[in-house]
């Protein structure tokens, strides 16, 4: 009997032991799957972090390449150096830089236009001087193939005095005919002159007539 009553009592400290056991299990969390769910967040977080660092990044790279544009701009500009004194204390805003910015580069392309056309007139003067030059180079090859042939020419000086003595004749009816008291009365009698005085009959007339006078001094 007292080998009974030993074994039921170890038997029921084993059972209440078994008991005790799968109810700690139980009441245990399960470690494995909130360990998985933590790493995953962490994850989650981790790449969500690293995005918005590099969005900062790209963001911060763009402003201070604006910033930058616009420090280029008011160095390269000349009129953004030139500040009235009311703002001289002040930075200049990006709308001012841009439309300084506008201004300047249209006053470029007028002086790029203006240029072209000197440049045009100048290859147009080129060309004439080019060609007067080949003019005079045939006239002394001439003048130095043929040396009496220019012997029997008109001087420079009576070739003036025809030429004096035409304008002579104008600037005589010029004077007569032309009031000067306004711009309004020159500039009808301007043109007042010219259709009487300048008609090619005239002018022939004119010029034969010191063309006699010329001629009767000569010879």
């Amino acid at each position: 009997a007292a080998l009974f009553m030993e074994n039921a009592r170890k038997g029921s400290i084993v059972s209440r032991a078994n008991s005790i056991g799968s109810t700690s299990a139980s009441s245990v969390p399960n470690t494995d799957d909130e360990d998985s769910d933590y790493h995953q967040e962490s994850t989650k977080q981790f790449y969500k972090d690293r995005r918005r660092r590099a969005h900062t990044q790209a963001e911060q790279k763009r402003r201070d390449a604006i910033k930058k544009g616009y420090n280029d701009l008011q160095a390269i500009v000349p009129t953004c150096e030139q500040q009235d004194f009311s703002i001289s204390s002040q930075k200049l805003s990006k709308a001012i830089v841009l439309q300084k910015t506008i201004d300047y580069i249209q006053f470029l392309h007028k002086e790029k236009k203006k240029q072209e056309e000197e440049v045009s007139t100048l290859r147009k003067e080129v060309m004439a001087l080019k060609i007067m030059k080949v003019n005079y180079e045939q006239i002394v090859k001439a003048h130095q193939d043929n040396p009496n042939e220019g012997k029997n020419q008109i001087s420079d000086e009576v070739k003036f005095s025809i030429f004096q003595s035409i304008m002579d004749s104008l600037f005589q009816s010029f004077n007569a005919s032309v009031s000067v008291t306004s711009f309004q009365e020159l500039s009808a009698c301007v043109f007042s002159w010219i259709e009487e005085h300048c008609k090619p009959q005239t002018l022939r007339d004119v010029v034969i007539r010191v063309l006699h006078k010329v001629k009767s001094q000569l010879y």
